[in-house]
């Protein structure tokens, strides 16, 4: 991504670049603006200015440390922009990776603002486990530009104030000479990717002489979510820790290191100081900017491990880690066609939604982001797991070779499948540990993304009937015992209750998979997916000879369906599949997967010319515009 930062008359010193580029939209970026760092625990978004507008910590599903994507003066925020005035952004992540590069050009140099969360090394004994740090590197590779630092943490969704605290740290080292390439491992891989010479000798560093300690109030809430009695999930969303900001500097070439100073300053949401800082670089001068949650624990074993003492080789050496990581994870892709770059740039997006600990997919790592600006209602918070989207994203991963993950979101299905729901269920989503409770709240003091409210955190479509879960699983099911690993009987048995489930309830009207909020009907796409579940339970049973008591029964719900999809979704006077047996005058895209998941041939005529009616324009009756498909007709459609 790149984009063109006009200057203005006003003198840049009093012009910020982020001032520029948000004047657009009225102190929004546009979302197509950000990129996404993150550890499989949480992520963050970076804008192009060079600011992190979006942070929840230190899980996926914890409240916001950092939230201006969703309130300009009240969210909170942590930019790092140079302050010349006209200057051309360009974003992209280091080759193979999910390390964010944000580089500014401008008539005074080139800098680079590189972000990351740690990554521990693949089969290394000395980095074997992960630090919870936010970490981000400011150098200049031309010339020389001055910068300009701020750290405004909003806690708790910006409901909870915090006190501020600029620490001395008395045993910092102010310069200690670095001698990188002699300790440094696979130097050439940190030099061709940082620009940093790890092989000079005259390499200096020190740390940072002082830290900015924020300390949140204790507050309690008894609504929303976190709400639970689910006590990993309490813990995890209700997560307000005191976190601090670290420095360290390096410079190279035996020049003069620069000099960083942190200057308390107010914000005006009254929620708390943050914290300033401008600094000049010049050509082979880095300063790495560190946060994380404050040590709780005091012990010596755990403050070895999660507290070490920091340099600019040790954080060098983190970045390092997470380079090897993600290329070590994508050389697993088997994919070798001509969408190379995209589809592992894709799949790297994919791993970043994962939750390490449990294997489960969250569906975004945002919540309340508007559908459109000015459709105000749509504004759901997507921090948690779906079994449609966890499902689609394994079948992406197994194509491309990546199994592990496959199994690890098998044995997150296997505990969901020993708690069913008490009609043998499950439900559409989850915690991402497996949680049912996730409380719906409007937070009604945030204005939302460019005045878009209301903000929610919790979805209260957690206990919507969605049939169409149980084909999409099955699928994924069924492709995970032919491309992974075979399905043990333990497995079947979970599987085998969840379509005897389908057979018994196929018939119900249902909220669809487009989450609809108003009256339940036989959506198409749902029938489709009954349909699905059905057959790849009973292709299973053929392919692996599992019992099954019922199979009879299920060839004929099958068959049953599949005729009753034939005649009552099909209207013969507009030739196409409806979107529900109720509503034979409304479209879905939802039923172009017909043909993917084998339910009809892509040249059945029916199929065919529901197709060729989707393709029309809106004005038209169809749903494409710009080459784009709508899901429905929204405003014909009573979606609730």
């Amino acid at each position: 991504m790149s984009g063109n930062c006009p200057a203005t008359g006003v003198p840049s010193r009093h012009r910020r670049l982020s001032d520029g580029m948000r004047e657009a939209l009225d102190g929004y970026l546009s979302i197509d603006q950000y990129g996404l760092v993150g550890n499989l625990h949480t992520a963050a978004l970076v804008g192009m200015d060079g600011s992190i507008d979006f942070m929840c910590w230190p899980e996926f599903d914890s409240p916001s440390v950092f939230c201006r994507l969703l309130d300009k003066n009240k969210g909170g925020h942590f930019a790092i922009t140079p302050a010349c005035a006209s200057t051309t952004c360009k974003q992209q992540y280091l080759p193979f990776s999910n390390v964010l590069a944000t580089k500014f050009l401008c008539e005074d140099g080139v800098g680079v603002v590189t972000d990351f969360m740690h990554r521990p090394r693949p089969r290394s004994r000395s980095h074997s486990h992960m630090m919870p740090w936010l970490v981000r590197s400011v150098e200049v590779i031309r010339g020389e530009m001055t910068f300009d630092m701020e750290c405004f943490p909003a806690f708790d969704y910006a409901r909870t104030p915090h006190a501020l605290q600029i620490d001395e740290i008395h045993d910092a080292d102010p310069r200690v000479p670095a001698r990188h390439a002699a300790e440094a491992e696979n130097s050439v891989f940190q030099s061709v990717f940082l620009h940093w010479d790890t092989t000079d000798q005259n390499t200096e560093s020190y740390n940072g002489t002082e830290r900015a300690v924020f300390t949140p109030e204790k507050c309690e809430h008894d609504v929303g979510l976190g709400v639970t009695s689910n006590e990993a999930d309490r813990l995890a969303q209700t997560a307000v820790h005191e976190m601090d900001l670290r420095y360290v500097v390096g410079c190279m070439g035996g020049g003069s290191c620069p000099r960083i100073k942190l200057t308390q300053s107010d914000h005006g949401s009254g929620l708390g100081q943050g914290v300033t800082s401008q600094f000049t670089l010049s050509e082979g001068m880095r300063v790495f900017f560190i946060m994380r949650s404050t040590p709780e624990d005091c012990s010596d074993l755990y403050l070895a491990k999660y507290d070490p003492a920091l340099s600019m080789k040790y954080v060098e050496t983190l970045l390092e880690d997470t380079l090897l990581y993600w290329l070590g994870w994508i050389r697993s892709c088997t994919y070798f066609g001509r969408w190379l770059e995209n589809v592992e740039r894709s799949a790297l997006i994919l791993k970043l939604l994962t939750y390490e600990p449990t294997g489960a997919v969250v569906a975004a790592v945002t919540f309340s982001l508007p559908e459109a600006i000015g459709d105000a209602g749509r504004n759901w918070d997507y921090r948690f797991t779906w079994v449609r989207d966890s499902a689609f994203t394994m079948y992406a991963f197994m194509r491309l070779g990546l199994t592990k993950e496959a199994k690890q979101y098998m044995g997150f299905v296997r505990t969901l499948c020993q708690e069913k729901n008490p009609d043998g269920g499950l439900q559409i989503m989850y915690t991402l540990r497996g949680g049912r409770e996730m409380a719906e709240l409007e937070l009604g003091h945030l204005e939302g993304y460019r005045a878009c409210a209301p903000v929610r955190i919790g979805n209260g479509a957690a206990d919507h009937l969605q049939l169409d879960i149980y084909g999409e699983l099955l699928d994924a099911v069924y492709l995970y015992n032919k491309f992974s690993q075979p399905l043990s009987f333990d497995e079947w048995v979970d599987i085998r209750a969840l379509v005897d489930y389908v057979c018994d309830n196929y018939d119900q009207p249902d909220m669809g998979i487009w989450e609809v909020r108003g009256k339940r009907q036989n959506f198409t796409y749902s029938k489709v997916q009954c349909w699905v579940a059905i057959d790849r339970g009973l292709r299973l049973v053929d392919k692996r000879d599992f019992p099954c008591r019922n199979k009879q029964r299920w060839q004929h719900t099958r068959d049953t369906l599949y005729e009753e999809i034939m005649e009552r979704a099909w209207n013969p006077e507009l030739e196409m599949f409806t979107q529900s047996y109720e509503h034979h005058e409304m479209l879905d895209a939802a039923v172009l997967a017909m043909p993917l998941v084998f339910f009809c041939a892509g040249t059945d005529p029916r199929f065919v010319k529901t197709m060729r009616r989707i393709m029309l324009p809106p004005h038209r009756g169809g749903l494409t515009a710009n080459n784009l498909v709508f899901r429905y007709n929204a405003v014909e459609t009573d979606d609730g």
